[in-house]
């Protein structure tokens, strides 16, 4: 969570390089992240949007309207978060110019560590820029919209969808958006010669895992896929059209139950929220998959290879072992 880049981007309010936005005019704000704070006499309608879905769940309690894409146009200004993909957020900016008014402000801020200089380069090379500030470990900058549509143009054209393996539409932002994961792959690689039943692939991003599933495993009675980013999923939904996946479940699995139970789940978890390593994500992920099973099913499962997860494999399945390593990853099976 980007709570010292939140700061940053309402610093030019709070400082009065920028006079805030008054009430009944509408701001988009994209990549909105819990713990914002309006600064005083900032009264304009905030439209927050956000598509992973933890952080959604927490800016639906603050009494925002939120959605997990863009909606809507003509907004008076508009307000973009940075984070660490280079491409997401030049398309941010696009989407900023796109939505607000020419002439409308829009204020982009991020933390120093995650580009925001470089970004700050990239789109003054586009559209003046009215001023920057920085502050709290990062730079807020702000320009106005110009009334054509060519920056957006040139950022969208930077920064276009990709057709990875011949057949997954992805786009910036998404995990291993411009290539296989080297772990999902040797996770499909070492699935067993027969599966039936019903599946589900947890963590799905845009649908390699599950894609391979269904391409190698036709009779599948089924195939559900969850996620906790909305675009991936999305995308997914896309990639996978024609195939035995029919469930799409855009979730927290972490904090939202899992109704349906499974005869196998495949996963390749994520095992960090910020840059250090946390492996109580994965174990946690572990335990969840445990309850999704069937009794007797099956989690086939890859994580990097110091992580630490035989013990929580251990707490909820009778029986696991480890079915193939390389020099990165090793993959696991379980059985409930």
């Amino acid at each position: 969570m980007s709570a010292e880049a939140l700061k940053t981007l309402f610093h030019p309010f709070e400082a009065e390089a920028l006079s805030s936005p008054r009430k009944g005019e509408r701001v988009l704000f994209l990549g909105a992240e819990p713990g914002l704070r309006l600064p005083h006499g900032f009264e304009a309608a905030l439209h927050l949007v956000q598509g992973f879905r933890p952080y959604f769940r927490a800016l639906q309690t603050t009494g925002f309207a939120v959605t997990p894409q863009p909606e809507g146009n003509a907004f008076d200004a508009g307000l973009v978060l940075a984070g660490r993909h280079r491409g997401q957020n030049e398309l941010r900016v696009a989407e900023a110019l796109e939505r607000v008014v020419p002439g409308g402000l829009i204020v982009v801020a991020g933390g120093k560590d995650d580009g925001i200089a470089s970004l700050r380069k990239r789109i003054d090379e586009l559209v003046p820029l009215d001023g920057h500030l920085p502050k709290y470990h990062g730079t807020a900058f702000w320009f106005r919209r110009p009334a054509d549509a060519d920056a957006a143009e040139k950022l969208r054209a930077a920064n276009p969808g990709l057709l990875v393996d011949s057949r997954f539409q992805t786009a910036p932002g998404m995990f291993s958006f411009d290539k296989v994961d080297a772990g999902s792959r040797l996770l499909v690689d070492n699935l067993p010669g027969e599966l039936r039943g019903s599946f589900a692939d947890f963590c799905a991003g845009w649908g390699y895992l599950a894609g391979e599933v269904a391409r190698r495993f036709p009779d599948l009675s089924g195939l559900d896929l969850y996620e906790a980013d909305f675009a991936s999923l999305e995308a997914a939904r896309g990639n996978l059209g024609g195939t035995a996946a029919t469930g799409f479940f855009w979730i927290d699995l972490l904090a939202e139950a899992v109704e349906r139970r499974y005869d196998a789940v495949v996963m390749n978890p994520p095992f960090h929220r910020g840059r250090a390593a946390e492996p109580e994500i994965g174990a946690a992920m572990v335990r969840v998959a445990a309850k999704a099973l069937k009794p007797g099913g099956r989690l086939f499962m890859v994580a990097n290879r110091q992580l630490p997860y035989e013990a929580a494999l251990s707490a909820v399945f009778s029986s696991h072992t480890e079915i193939a390593r390389d020099g990165m990853f090793k993959v696991f099976a379980a059985r409930r």
